[in-house]
């Protein structure tokens, strides 16, 4: 089955267009990130950042559509060489066409712990499973680099995030006091632990079949 949608690795290239899609999905937040900042993560061999793009979105230029590319199954398979840095899988060759962000994700990895940064799509494309789709990569891709267990951050008033959150077995963990510095919002610790054991795998699966399924415009 084909997908329209295409998750990679961040490139420099697209860090003007992931500072409009975090401005916008965290329009209060400050400080907010700046061209210098997002450049330094993508240079950090802790930080992974990815972004979603629709090849078939005419705001893309040049993009190419292989099988490969559009291909779920095999996509996945490949999180290793899109995502993992250079000192493991080589150098990657950027591309000088310009491909249209729908939405972006990142987190850290140390030892055998995650955490995911931010989860954001454009104000046009939400509740369209893209959100969704990124977290699916983001767990099969520090699956992928040997973590154990994923946690995040998430507003006591995002209630929409947090059922999404708990669909993927997050559970809250704790309570961050006044931890959004605009308006001093309380934020909840979530946490999903052994993602790398079977039981977790096999739910995994069937959410990713699931979601392939009710958001068919995603891969069809």
């Amino acid at each position: 089955m084909e997908t329209n949608y295409i998750i990679r690795r961040m490139q420099d290239k697209d860090i003007p267009q992931a500072l409009e899609i975090d401005h916008e999905a965290f329009p209060t937040q400050w400080p907010h990130p700046t061209y210098a900042s997002i450049k330094h993560e993508l240079r950090n061999h802790l930080a992974h950042y990815m972004v979603a793009i629709n090849p078939l979105d005419p705001r893309s230029e040049g993009v190419k559509k292989t099988d490969d590319d559009h291909n779920f199954g095999h996509r996945l398979l490949q999180i290793k060489h899109l995502f993992d840095h250079d000192r493991f899988f080589g150098e990657e060759k950027t591309s000088s066409t310009t491909d249209y962000l729908v939405g972006i994700a990142g987190s850290w990895t140390m030892l055998d712990e995650a955490h995911i940064i931010t989860i954001a799509t454009r104000g046009n494309c939400r509740r369209q499973g893209i959100g969704e789709l990124l977290l699916i990569s983001v767990i099969d891709m520090v699956t992928q680099l040997k973590s154990n267990i994923v946690t995040l951050e998430v507003r006591v008033s995002n209630t929409p995030a947090q059922a999404l959150y708990e669909k993927y077995s997050f559970r809250k963990v704790g309570l961050r006091r006044r931890y959004y510095s605009d308006n001093g919002e309380d934020a909840f610790i979530m946490t999903v632990e052994d993602i790398t054991s079977a039981s977790f795998q096999s739910l995994f699966q069937q959410l990713k079949e699931a979601h392939r399924k009710e958001r068919a415009d995603l891969y069809a």
